[in-house]
């Protein structure tokens, strides 16, 4: 789903995290199909759910963030957290992106394990990638500038804030068909999860921030009213 971004600021974009959250995807990746290390260790570590951290392994709230064992999936992720995450990143600064991005994908984690347990009720059901992350920066993406232009699945051309709505409508019904035995295999509690940790966020922090943050080259290309809207 690719953001039409706005006019370019006069200096380059800083997404120097952007950029090395997608290498750590992308060493990962490799890690699943590399013979040195077994699918089992890679489940155990880079796959969570509910069982898992049961079983403590905790680490794998994060892990599983980092975590694709397809092309496809990974390629995708990727390709959203390039277009949505080099922007937030200048709007929020490389530190303050980074702390966000790693919170929203351990709640997104926590958010899968539980909805898993107690709604879907599967326990054992694992999940890995980007993609509750992702949602929380895309859920950001569309309060900071809700009447920018994307393209929902790629396709239809939609305010920012409209699509952003979609996607959640979708999660939440993806879930509800997942509870019935239904659905498509898509982490719908984690995306959740991450699309409720940019929308605390942005209502928590960003609001407060936003003079502040956009007082640089980046508010001359910017309609605060769209902003606080």
């Amino acid at each position: 789903m690719p953001a039409r971004i706005p006019e370019a600021p006069p200096k380059k974009p800083q997404s120097r995290v952007v950029l090395f959250f997608i290498l750590i995807n992308i060493v990962v990746f490799i890690l699943w199909h590399w013979r040195y290390y077994s699918v089992q260790f890679m489940a155990e570590n880079f796959l969570v759910s509910w069982e898992h951290l049961n079983a403590g392994l905790y680490w794998t709230l994060l892990t599983s963030v980092f975590s694709h064992n397809m092309f496809l999936h990974i390629f995708i992720n990727m390709y959203v957290l390039l277009n949505f995450g080099t922007l937030v990143e200048l709007v929020l600064g490389s530190r303050m992106f980074a702390a966000f991005y790693l919170v929203a994908g351990v709640i997104s984690s926590g958010a899968h394990a539980l909805t898993s347990k107690f709604i879907i009720g599967s326990p054992e059901l694992p999940a890995l990638g980007a993609s509750g992350s992702i949602a929380g920066i895309v859920l950001l993406f569309s309060l900071l500038f809700p009447r920018e232009k994307i393209l929902l699945f790629g396709l239809v051309p939609l305010p920012a804030i409209f699509g952003a709505v979609a996607f959640i409508g979708i999660d939440v019904w993806g879930l509800i068909a997942q509870s019935g035995g239904g659905g498509l295999p898509i982490g719908h509690g984690a995306h959740l999860g991450g699309a409720f940790s940019g929308i605390l966020f942005y209502l928590f922090f960003m609001r407060r921030r936003l003079s502040n943050q956009l007082s640089g080259p980046l508010s001359e290309r910017v309609d605060h009213n769209d902003i606080e809207s």
